[in-house]
């Protein structure tokens, strides 16, 4: 299974605190080339979530190596795919064309979870992709990583229990501003799944574009949320989330200064010099079969 860049497929403006949508790719890149985040054409749930679907490859992994790998062979390791949802619920008449596409009903979610459990997948969290990146620490068969944005409700509800179901673990990046909000995860929801092996990442604290930041807002966006989120952990906040997937070179030092040891994007391609730091993901289409994922799945890593 070879896996090739894809396009972010979604402009949207940031709505900053509570946007609906907030996670969405806004600026997609000339040089993409395909487009598995559009919709599939087939959108009708298979009446066996594992029927006709082929089992998974094993992610073949290189020898441990003795020194940190350099950012050519992090680019050559074969990506592993990553998740990222924002909501689980159930469409609403308020949902626009668009925002579906970031809502994925619970029964599609539990059928997702479902495949890739049935479908031997084995969910991986940060650390040990940056193992695996940096120095070619094996992986288990069919890694995949789940993410969840934003800090919804829904995601510790809904998504956990299934989790737990399946023994999954995933990470959590977290907007601050929202914490204890209605319908967002309070500061003891949030402890909890780090304290049952989840990890916790920050998104900031309110959603802003990193591409605008000021200097100012390295403090306030950056280094006092991810502190608060520290706080609440008891542990060290490593990974972070770039809002809309956006991103520029100059924050990257500013990330590594604070201590985060990789940054994640949405579908565009990774930096050739900091691949670390933009390591990609897809959204999980509200749109999707779950055969429909499966296949985005193969296709976009």
């Amino acid at each position: 299974m070879l896996f090739t860049p894809v396009s972010a497929r979604y402009f949207l403006l940031a709505a900053l605190s509570f946007n609906l949508f907030a996670c969405s790719p806004a600026e997609p890149k000339a040089e993409i080339t395909s487009t598995p985040q559009s919709r599939p054409q087939e959108q009708t749930p298979p009446t066996d979530t594992t029927q006709d679907l082929d089992a998974p490859a094993v992610l073949a992994t290189p020898p441990a190596d003795t020194a940190p790998a350099s950012a050519a062979t992090i680019l050559a390791r074969q990506q592993v795919p990553i998740l990222c949802y924002h909501q689980i619920r159930e469409w609403t008449p308020r949902d626009g064309k668009v925002g579906k596409d970031y809502i994925v009903k619970p029964q599609e979610f539990r059928a997702q979870m479902k495949m890739l459990a049935d479908s031997g997948y084995h969910t991986i969290l940060p650390h040990q992709l940056q193992d695996y990146l940096t120095k070619g620490t094996p992986l288990p068969p069919n890694p995949i990583m789940l993410t969840f944005d934003d800090t919804k409700l829904d995601q510790y509800t809904v998504a956990k229990p299934e989790l737990d179901k399946y023994g999954f673990k995933g990470v959590f990046f977290i907007m601050t501003v929202s914490i204890g909000r209605p319908n967002y995860m309070t500061k003891a929801q949030i402890k909890e799944l780090s304290d049952k092996g989840h990890v916790i990442g920050s998104h900031t604290y309110d959603h802003h574009n990193v591409k605008k930041y000021e200097a100012k807002d390295w403090v306030t966006q950056i280094e006092k949320p991810t502190k608060q989120l520290e706080a609440i952990t008891g542990k060290p906040v490593e990974y972070f989330a770039y809002p809309f997937g956006l991103w520029r070179p100059e924050a990257i030092p500013e990330l590594q200064k604070r201590g985060f040891k990789a940054a994640y994007i949405l579908a565009t391609k990774r930096d050739p010099q900091d691949p670390l730091f933009t390591i990609r993901r897809i959204i999980a289409s509200g749109y999707w079969s779950t055969k429909g994922l499966y296949n985005s799945i193969q296709n976009s890593f």
